[in-house]
This record gives C-alpha cells, sequence and structure tokens, in this order.
C-alpha cells in the first residue's frame, strides 16, 4: 500500500512552525448549510495571513467529476484553472496569536490514510488541541441565536454551547472520524454542529459564519476579526426580514419556528401542543425547499450593498 506521506506534500520554504498551537480543522463537501465552513475558510484566508505548510494532493483525494474545478474562459480562450485547495497553513489572529489551519475540501477518498496524516501532523507539531466546525439544516428560525450541538472529550465547552443533544446515527464526515481518532489518542479535541435554519440553508448567511468564528474563539483563545462579516450581515438580515414581512404565509411559518424553539430552550415538549397558538400548522406552510428558492430568487433579484451606495434600485 501507498505510504501515507503521498497524498501530502511539504511546502518548500514554509514557515517554522511554533509547538502547541491550537488546531482548527474546516472541511466544505458533504454539508455546509448556509455556507459556515466555506464562508469562515475565505474570511480567513483574507484576514489571517496565511502561510501554507503542507498541501495535500488532489489527484489522491479528490472526485473532479462530484466536484469540477472551475475554469475560466475569456471569448476564445482559456485563462485560468482553478484548482481545489487543501492545506495546513500557520495563521494569526488578531491579536498576532498564532494557530494552525486545516483548510478546503473533504477528501472523497482515502479517509483512513488522510486521518493518520493529519494526526501525525499534529503530533509533529505538538498541538494544544483539536477544534472543528461544520453546520447542518434545521427547523429553527432566523430571528433566534443559531444554536450548536457540541461533541468531543472539551465538557466545558459541551455543557457552555451544546443546546441540541441527540442520539441518533448520522452519515459521517471526514472531521468526524478526525474527532474520533483524535479522541481515540487522548487529543484534546472538540466538533461544533451549526444548527442552520433550514429555509436559509442554500444561501450565504453571514450569522452562520459568525457563529462558526465564535466558537472557535471559545474552543482556542483566538481573537477573529469579524467586522467585515458583521457590515454584511445587518444587510443579509434586513433584506430576509423584508421578504418575510411582505408574505404571509413566511411570517406565520417564522412565528411557528420561533414558538418551538422558545419551547425548547424553556425545557418544554415542542411536541406537546404548548407551542401551538393560534392554529399553527406547519402542514400548512411551503415546504423548506419551497421557502429556499423564494427567498433565494428574492435576494437575488434584490441590489447589492454597492449598488446601494451608488443610488440604483
Amino acid at each position: 500500500m501507498p505510504h501515507s506521506a503521498e497524498i501530502f506534500e511539504r511546502v518548500a520554504n514554509a514557515p517554522v512552525v511554533p509547538r502547541g498551537l491550537p488546531l482548527v480543522i474546516l472541511l466544505t463537501g458533504f454539508t455546509d448549510a448556509g455556507s459556515a465552513v466555506s464562508g469562515l475558510i475565505d474570511h480567513l484566508r483574507e484576514t489571517a495571513d496565511l502561510q501554507p505548510i503542507v498541501v495535500f494532493d488532489n489527484d489522491e483525494l479528490l472526485d473532479y467529476r462530484a466536484r469540477r474545478p472551475i475554469i475560466s474562459f475569456d471569448q476564445d480562450h482559456l485563462t485560468e484553472f482553478r484548482a481545489p485547495r487543501l492545506e495546513l497553513s500557520l495563521g494569526v489572529d488578531a491579536l498576532g496569536q498564532k494557530f494552525l489551519l486545516l483548510a478546503g475540501y473533504e477528501p472523497d477518498f482515502q479517509w483512513n490514510r488522510f486521518a493518520r496524516v493529519v494526526l501525525e501532523l499534529a503530533a509533529e507539531a505538538e498541538v494544544s488541541g483539536v477544534s472543528w466546525v461544520h453546520s447542518i439544516a434545521m427547523p429553527v428560525p432566523h430571528t433566534r441565536p443559531i444554536g450548536t450541538t457540541v461533541s468531543g472529550n472539551r465538557r466545558d465547552l459541551t455543557a457552555a454551547h451544546s443546546v441540541w443533544r441527540p442520539r441518533t446515527q448520522v452519515p459521517a464526515t471526514a472531521g468526524h472520524l478526525l474527532e474520533f481518532r483524535f479522541a481515540e489518542r487522548g487529543d484534546r479535541v472538540v466538533g461544533f454542529v451549526l444548527l442552520v435554519p433550514h429555509y436559509l440553508a442554500e444561501t450565504e448567511n453571514p450569522d452562520a459564519v459568525i457563529t462558526a468564528a465564535e466558537r472557535v474563539m471559545a474552543a482556542t483563545g483566538l481573537v477573529l476579526m469579524l467586522d467585515d462579516v458583521r457590515e454584511s450581515r445587518e444587510a443579509y438580515v434586513a433584506r430576509v426580514d423584508e421578504q418575510v414581512l411582505a408574505n404571509d404565509e413566511l411570517q406565520q411559518m417564522v412565528h411557528g419556528l420561533e414558538r418551538r424553539h422558545d419551547a425548547y430552550m424553556a425545557g418544554r415538549n415542542p411536541e406537546d401542543g404548548s407551542y401551538d397558538e393560534g392554529g399553527f400548522n406547519e402542514r400548512d406552510l411551503p415546504s423548506a425547499d419551497e421557502l429556499a428558492a423564494e427567498l433565494e430568487r428574492y435576494l437575488a433579484t434584490r441590489p447589492s450593498a454597492d449598488d446601494d451606495k451608488h443610488g440604483r434600485s
């Protein structure tokens, strides 16, 4: 069997990695509701001065036909081929604190070899702990803070941030496998599952990115720059609220989700009818797919922030 090292390459002239840094893992793939993970990756690539240390081999790990790379075409010729990226990088936060970031696509192949490599690299760097984030769609309202389910062996973080603790079986991701292997080895590890409103799952939701960043900061002590994301959040929420207020069915759905959410958070059973005020019945409301499609169409037709600044309507 090929050696694990053949799935990655160390970057020439990479910076020296101090020992004892936190490792943050952000992998896109199976589910990324609200673009929480991809949005945070893009944000960190712009703000955290990332310097690649290890680059993973796309030809070994990626199914190109399932996730096709982007090629740019200019009238009569090709100008750019954008290959997907999966890298281990050294980053720096707003206070100058360094951290390791494993970010990019979730591998399609060779999960066990990939996990062995990541654990070996983490041991080599003597990381202080591991945290990772992913997001799923849930029937929750956008008018409430995004909740999380927390896993791993950081009991302090589970107690502080886990609002939903199911006992279930779910399709695994490479992130789950990494968490499981790190926990087996006795490393400090925590995973955050963001519970993103199902009707906004296919949009780029700044709230999801902010929550993902906040959970990473809680786990690592890092301070991430979020001013730009918070600014975009205000415009995004205003546009969603405007659409909801203009549609009675959407208002009814959101109010019903609010009652269910608040009943659950208060410790009541949301299935016992206590939230069913005013004849609320989910069967009478549009489906998550219908609502998401309507919101997507609306948001796509609205002017951007730049357009607004230039007086366009």
